[in-house]
Parts: structure tokens; sequence; C-alpha cells
């Protein structure tokens, strides 16, 4: 079968370390989408922090899509018709932030509006992330998250020799009640146990028509696995993590060696 979906991370995938698309891979991208396979960003970032991208390789057409928030939200990119969401309940948010005492980490949370934080010594870390993503930071206590709010998502962030120990220090249980990925050395993310890159691709790919051995997913990090084992073809990049690279029936050139734009061509074009 043709490939004709192709879910790409952002973060060490699409972009080179440069934090930019290299016109090797935007033209291998135009290439693809002009013969009509759906190009959709897969990312752990909330909508703003992608819309640049999503601007640069014009995909804000009627039939484009996006996956933002780890797969915890799946949306149309011109008209923001909503395909699929799986947020937090305010007992989830409440659970895990005390979870994230418990064990020692520094927490943000993350809504459709802003990052809040409870932290008054702010983590670098959160600050790095609101940057990134081009969302508002808050510091707001825990009286003040109040139940009307729609978390999406919350991060367990930190350096990552005390994120580490924090994470081993989590209970099974926890691990189990929720979707739990490591999407950078310095980040852990906590959403809610219907999300996930994989299960966002494979309800994006049903709403389209299309099965799953038509699809191609391309990812570098924990958060990209499920995406990349559900996908008939999964795709590691070169620069890739150990346990993606396992998973992967293909591993293709790093980030800054257009890796996208070799296995676009090889499988698509």
């Amino acid at each position: 079968m043709s490939i004709k979906l192709v879910a790409i991370d952002i973060d060490g995938t699409l972009l080179n370390e440069k934090r930019e698309i290299t016109n090797e891979v935007k033209e291998a991208i135009a290439q693809a989408v002009a013969k009509d396979v759906a190009i959709v960003l897969c990312t752990g970032r909330p909508l703003p922090g992608v819309q640049d991208q999503l601007n640069e390789l014009n995909l804000y057409q009627d039939n484009d899509y996006v996956i933002t928030y780890n797969g915890a939200l799946v949306q149309q990119t011109k008209s923001g018709e909503i395909i699929a969401r799986h947020g937090l309940s305010y007992e989830d948010f409440l659970e895990i932030e005390v979870m994230a005492r418990r064990v020692g980490s520094h927490l943000h949370s993350i809504d459709d509006q802003a990052i809040y934080t409870a932290n008054r010594d702010i983590s670098a870390y959160t600050i790095h992330e609101a940057s990134l993503v081009k969302m508002p930071l808050k510091y707001r206590t825990v009286d003040e998250m109040t139940p009307d709010m729609q978390i999406v998502k919350m991060m367990m962030i930190d350096e990552p020799e005390i994120l580490d120990a924090a994470i081993d220090r989590l209970p099974q249980a926890f691990r189990e009640k929720y979707t739990t990925v490591k999407s950078a050395p310095y980040y852990f993310e906590v959403l809610n146990k219907a999300a996930s890159k994989g299960a966002a691709v494979a309800n994006l790919a049903q709403h389209l028509g299309i099965t799953q051995d038509e699809v191609m997913a391309i990812g570098d990090n924990e958060n990209d696995l499920s995406m990349i084992e559900y996908a008939g073809i999964g795709v590691a990049m070169g620069n890739a993590v150990p346990l993606v690279k396992k998973a992967a029936n293909h591993i293709t050139t790093s980030n800054d060696e257009h890796g996208v734009a070799e296995v676009i061509k090889k499988y698509v074009l």
C-alpha cells in the first residue's frame, strides 16, 4: 500500500539543531503534499508553539490537521475543528500536583491559554518551555487553580538527574493511571490515559479513512514511540534515542542531515 499520511514530530525531527526547517525538508514535504499525502505535525507543543511551522509549510489548507500536546488534541488547522481531545480533570490536577511534590520535582500545568506553575522558585525549564511554545507563563497557587480550567497536560520538569530520581519514585499505580512520557532529558509529561501520539494518529487516520499500513511516523524521542509502533512504517531519526531506534522499521539520517526529507523521498516520492 502507498503512504497516505505522514506524522512528523517537530523538535529533534522536523527541526534541525538550529531550530530550522531545512530547504531539503521543505521541498520534500511540498512534493508529498502535491501528491495528496497528508502531512501531520505531531508534537508535544500546544498549538501556539507550532503555528510558525504550519505557516512555513503551508499546512493551513482545508484538509490539513495537527496533533498537539503529545496526542491530547487532534484538530483541523484551518477551522480549528476538534477531532479528538483528552484532557485532565481537576481531580487529576490535584493528584498529579501532590505526587510531584512527593517525589521532589518541579511541575507546571498547561491549558489552551497559558502555562501555570505553583513554584515560587520557577524552574528554568518552565521558562524555557513557555518561550519555546509561545505561551504566557502564570504563577498560580494550587488554590487558585479552579475546576473550570481545562488542563490538557502537566509536566514534571527539572535537572535531568533530579527528574530521573523523581520518576523512579513514582508508584506503579500512578504510571498505570496516566500516559507518562519523557519528551526530553528534563521533561516528563503526564496526560490523560487515552492520550498519546500513537492513539492520536490512529484516531486521525480512521477519521480520514486511511489504514494503518498507509501511515508513516517519524520521530526521535520516547514520546514518539507510540506512533512509531502504530505506523505501517515507523521511522527513527539518526539522532533518536536507542529505544525509538529499536522500535523503528527504518532509521533515517539525523535532523541536521535532512532525515525527514530522506525518508519521505524513500517511501512517499
